[in-house]
């Protein structure tokens, strides 16, 4: 058996307005199913979607999303402005540089360049 990911789920607190930050920031229409449940689907990407759980964040995520969006301070300052947080500074490595964000509900993703 081969199995396909049609959506990636986020558990969250406010889906409609979770889904609003990551559509500015990947692109797509956002879209509220219901109060519990939201997603988008980014041009050229799985489907995110947003479901409401009672209990909030309170340990690193065990999956996060790499994205690319060319130079990583432009892109990291963009999410911010969109209510991202930092989580250190810019680290550089054999494969390039990479920012840890935090998205407005604290959910781990990266900037890769």
């Amino acid at each position: 058996m081969r199995a396909k990911v049609s959506e990636i789920v986020l558990d969250c607190a406010d889906p409609a307005a979770l889904v609003r930050f990551w559509a500015e920031l990947l692109g797509g229409e956002p879209v509220d199913r219901d109060a519990g449940w939201s997603y988008v689907e980014p041009p050229g990407f799985v489907r995110i979607a947003f479901q409401r759980v009672p209990e909030g964040k309170t340990v690193k995520n065990r999956v996060h999303l790499d994205l690319e969006a060319g130079p990583v301070p432009a892109a990291a300052d963009a999410a911010v402005r969109l209510g991202a947080v930092r989580v250190g500074g810019i680290v550089a490595d054999a494969q390039g540089d990479f920012q840890v964000m935090r998205d407005p509900e604290g959910n781990e993703f990266c900037f890769v360049h």
